[in-house]
């Protein structure tokens, strides 16, 4: 894989052919790399302002960060790309944080990311499906990409993870970045850490750290794609269960409990997926820290608190339209994801939290139910 971003003096060579972008003219001293950030909503923005501040102060980058927007048609009746053009900020998603007036705001996919090599992604993970398939034969073939998607695709022949799925539709690289990331924290640039997760190339790890990077957002690289991002996508399952929690005032020793119960679900169901997954991983900002953030600061506890608070008798649905302003929750899809994996191999009464979880979820148990999860215990180790 050639590295997306180039030194000067060095000579690049493409590892397969792509009609649309192939990148041979960029072979020349001098070649700054280009970004394009591909979502817009609150951790999306908050992606393209940590970039945009280091592509102007890195002499490698073009200064211009390209970020995809989904349109939408504000109250006022203008499109939300304008507003955020017009004003340099997410108005709806992340208003009163300014972006970085190199941020562009794009509606066009493939104008979003044209003659970009640095390809970030950071969607709600139902959407990644569409939005690789509109990319093939787009996007440059010595393009690197990284995800900050939470979620998993699950297929008939198991279970894919985000950033297998984004590297075998468009044939490039894929890293992750996944930590203790409440988005409107970070925004307000107070100290927070991140993990990027990458394959072999620690040359391309070191470059999406550098991206990211700043004095208030500090990024470490870890050699263990799958099991960073399976932490920030099984970490909002566990969220869920927390919020169950605090809706039904169970107190703080029971929240203890359930995370620790939901770690310890989280290291034996990476482990199940992928014997190469490492134990200090879980030790890093993907692991534990985004454990801990997640369920006492974020989205899926908050609606989860809400759900319990109901008796479960208004749907996440529901609740979701209604809190989120048209965010995505990722806990309640991801349980539901994880139960299926687990119900095809038969191990559902190995992870009694997940499982509990997504029954919960789906109406099959009340939210009181969660406590329930610490009578049970699984007959055999992972």
């Amino acid at each position: 894989m050639t590295p997306a971003f180039e030194l000067e003096g060095e000579t690049a060579t493409t590892h397969h052919t792509n009609s649309a972008n192939n990148g041979a003219n960029d072979n020349q001293i001098g070649f700054k790399s280009r970004v394009s950030v591909i979502g817009s909503g609150s951790w999306g923005s908050v992606a393209a302002k940590l970039v945009a501040f280091n592509t102007l102060n890195l002499s490698s980058f073009h200064d211009e960060v390209k970020m995809w927007v989904f349109e939408e048609t504000l109250q006022s009746g203008k499109k939300l790309t304008d507003a955020i053009n017009r004003t340099n900020e997410n108005v709806k998603y992340l208003p009163g944080i300014k972006l970085g007036k190199n941020v562009i705001a794009d509606p066009d996919l493939d104008n979003a990311v044209k003659g970009a090599n640095m390809l970030v992604f950071v969607t709600p993970h139902q959407f990644i499906d569409n939005i690789c398939k509109s990319l093939v034969g787009k996007v440059r073939s010595d393009a690197e990409a990284i995800s900050l998607i939470k979620g998993m695709e699950v297929k008939i022949e198991g279970p894919c993870l985000i950033s297998t799925y984004i590297s075998e539709q468009l044939g490039i690289n894929c890293s992750v970045l996944m930590g203790a990331n409440l988005a409107s924290e970070i925004a307000e640039e107070k100290f927070s850490e991140a993990t990027v997760g990458y394959g072999n190339n620690r040359e391309i790890a070191e470059q999406w750290v550098q991206l990211f990077t700043t004095p208030y957002f500090m990024v470490t690289p870890v050699q263990d794609v799958e099991g960073v991002e399976l932490c920030g996508t099984l970490k909002n399952v566990v969220a869920i269960a927390a919020g169950f929690v605090d809706g039904l005032d169970m107190g703080n020793n029971t929240k203890a409990a359930i995370i620790r119960f939901g770690l310890r679900e989280m290291r034996e169901f990476c482990k199940l997926l992928f014997s190469s997954v490492k134990d200090d991983s879980f030790f890093e900002s993907c692991g534990v820290a985004d454990v801990i953030t997640t369920c006492f600061g974020g989205r899926n506890r908050k609606v989860a608190e809400a759900f319990a608070k109901n008796g479960g008798k208004r749907s996440f649905d529901e609740l979701e339209a209604e809190m989120l302003q048209g965010q995505k929750l990722q806990g309640v899809p991801t349980a539901r994801e994880v139960y299926e994996v687990l119900r095809h191999r038969g191990l559902l009464e190995l992870f009694p939290l997940f499982a509990t979880v997504h029954e919960i979820c789906s109406g099959c148990l009340p939210p009181s139910a969660i406590v329930i999860y610490s009578e049970k215990k699984p007959r055999l180790p992972v």
